[in-house]
């Protein structure tokens, strides 16, 4: 891929728990195709405990390196990825922009974690084959 990768924004309301996941796995799987940064409107007094655990446990991803973030603390992005906040989801201006519409896992069970980690894994998945296929018109 060239020099010039593209930009990934992915976007909820407190940054703290799905769009640092998907950041974690959009660096681990995808970091030779794109660019991941998480970030929000309203920072968070932390990282999910719970998903800091679980993606050590399954990936050996150390979160603790991650911190929440305001929309205003990341570059401009080619590519927004909303997490599923539904109309109080941030706008940032982008070339393209999905919505995954997870549900928040936070204060559930881990098997709910486990679902939704799995879910943004294979999204990511399927954006760097949509990415490298050029089916995103950047």
């Amino acid at each position: 891929m060239a020099a010039n990768k593209p930009k990934i924004a992915f976007v909820c309301v407190h940054n703290s728990c799905r769009s640092q996941i998907a950041e974690a796995l959009g660096k681990h799987f995808a970091s030779d195709i794109f660019d991941s940064y998480s970030a929000g409107t309203e920072i968070s007094s932390g990282i999910n405990q719970d998903a800091v655990r679980l993606i050590l446990e399954l990936y050996s991803i150390d979160m603790t390196t991650q911190r929440s973030k305001l929309l205003s603390d990341i570059p401009s992005v080619d590519i927004v990825i909303t997490m599923g906040c539904n109309v109080k989801c941030p706008f940032l201006p982008c070339k393209f922009r999905e919505d995954w519409g997870l549900d928040d896992p936070s204060g559930k069970s881990d098997e709910e974690f486990l679902k939704t980690i799995k879910q943004i894994e294979e999204n990511i998945k399927q954006l760097v084959n949509r990415i490298q296929n050029k089916n995103i018109n950047l």
